[in-house]
Order: structure tokens, then sequence, then C-alpha cells
């Protein structure tokens, strides 16, 4: 049978009922990968894997991703710990979870923006658990993260209260600007004493509700509270010494480590650490919350 002409426009295009056209996906790229294959690349790609497999939920890696890079470990203890305090001072449940919910948010944020600042460091030392160092998670879509989260952390702080939303608004950008400034000389523990120093007034002044204004903390939780900053300060730049020696980095934990060992100050800082939350405790039971 003779091949029929199609349209004007299509005059070139012949059919043949011996051979039939292939499939578009099918058909070789000038690279040699069929355009199906290089699509299905991408699309895994952009769900985190790379073995040309797409996960079960779209964006699932990178969400993962997300989750790695905001330290999970120091979000999880650090919320839970306000919103315990905050349960022990006797707040109701329900404010309770909101401290418990803005002060996770706030975390994030600070993590995700340290992963940031530190994403070429990472790299180089070649440091597995951070997704920003090892590609999974690009820098775009963390400033995406920092701003998505700090625009929820606004509505969040304010339920709290005024007074209680300053005070957590201002521990959450020392917080920031401790991430840039100061991280790497002698006075790296200052934004976390004054960050932590800020959690008390953030407790004392918070309720339910943006008008609701409450009392200045007690100054010995104030003072407490900054050494405990100071103290985890300290645990959570042990595992990176060496790494920060080499990136010539000389804040205090390093400082302190040269003088009396690495294993003797994670050592000191533990007990520390203990004191100084036990006498949070004793404090709170005593004193209260409020002056």
């Amino acid at each position: 049978m003779a091949a029929a002409t199609t349209s004007d426009e299509d005059a070139t295009t012949t059919a043949s009922p011996t051979a039939p056209t292939a499939p578009v996906e099918d058909a070789p790229s000038p690279g040699g990968a069929s355009r199906g294959a290089t699509a299905r690349a991408r699309l895994a790609a952009s769900f985190g894997r790379g073995d040309g497999s797409a996960t079960p939920l779209p964006y699932l890696g990178t969400l993962v991703a997300l989750v790695q890079a905001s330290h999970p470990r120091q979000l999880v203890l650090t919320a839970g710990g306000v919103a315990l305090a905050a349960f022990l001072a006797g707040r109701p449940l329900g404010e309770v979870a909101l401290v418990l919910a803005t002060v996770a948010v706030g975390q994030a944020v600070l993590g995700w923006h340290n992963d940031i600042v530190d994403a070429e460091d990472d790299a180089r030392a070649g440091r597995p658990g951070k997704p920003l160092a090892t590609g999974r998670l690009d820098v775009p879509t963390a400033w995406f993260a920092v701003a998505v989260g700090a625009l929820a952390l606004v509505p969040l702080a304010v339920a709290n209260g005024y007074l209680a939303a300053v005070a957590y608004a201002l521990s959450v950008a020392v917080g920031l600007v401790g991430n840039v400034v100061l991280r790497g000389g002698p006075l790296s523990w200052l934004p976390w004493a004054v960050a932590y120093a800020l959690y008390p007034a953030y407790l004392s002044f918070g309720g339910l509700g943006g008008q609701h204004e409450g009392e200045a903390p007690t100054w010995a939780l104030v003072a407490l509270s900054a050494v405990l900053g100071v103290c985890v300060h300290v645990l959570r730049a042990l595992p990176g010494l060496v790494q920060d020696n080499r990136d010539r980095r000389r804040h205090l934990p390093l400082r302190l480590a040269v003088r009396t060992g690495a294993p003797r100050l994670l050592v000191l800082t533990m007990v520390a650490t203990a004191v100084v939350v036990g006498g949070l405790a004793a404090v709170g039971a005593t004193l209260g919350l409020t002056a």
C-alpha cells in the first residue's frame, strides 16, 4: 500500500504500517539516554533519590533533609526543656503546647541558618550528616525554609503576649547573629549566654493571648539560664573541635580543650550542666519564675 500523505503542514511526514513510529519517551537523546530515563532521573533527584527510582511521596527527600538540617536533637531538647519549665511553672497545657511550638520553630530557623553559614566548611570537612554539604539539600531551599519559619514564628510568638514575643524574638535574633559573628573567637559563648538568659523572660511574661502581660523573671533564673547556655555551647562544640582547629577557629570550647583535654572538658561540662539544671529547679521551686 502506498504511504498516505498528511496535511500540507505535515507533507514531509509519512506513515507506514510496517514501521510504526516509536514513542517519544523512548527516543534516544543526543547523549544516548532516553528522554524518559532523563526525566525519571531528574524527578528522582528532586525527591532525594539518586538511583533513578522515585520515592513514594513527592519531595520526601527534601523534607527529610530539612529535618536533618534543623539540628533536630538540639531542637527537641531545647523546645522540650522550655516547655517542661512552662509546665512546672503551672502554665495550662494549651500554653505549654504553644511554648513548645514556638521554641521548636525558632530552633529550626536557627538550625537551618547555621547549616547555611557552615555549608562550605561542612563540605570541605566531608560531614555526611549535613544535607547542605552533601548536596541533598540546596541553599535556596534552605533559605526558603528560614523565611517560612521566620514568618510562622511571628504569630506564634505574639500569641504568647507582646512582651514574651519580644523576649523570644530577641533570643532568636541573638542566635542568628551568633551564627555569623563571634563564633570563631574567645567571645563565642556570649550569644549563647544572652539567648538562654532571655528564656525566663519569655516564660514569665508569657501567657495565652497577644494582650497578655506577665511579670519580670527571677534574676537567679536569668543568671543560671545564661550559664546553661554556655554549657550547651561547649557540649555542642566538642564533637567538632578537630575540624574547628583546622579551620583556625579559636572559640571558647577549643581554648578550654587545649588546656584540659577534650575528654576531661566533656566530663566537667556535663557535671556543670547537671549542677546548673539542679539550680534552676531549686530556684524555680523556692523563689518561683517571677520576682
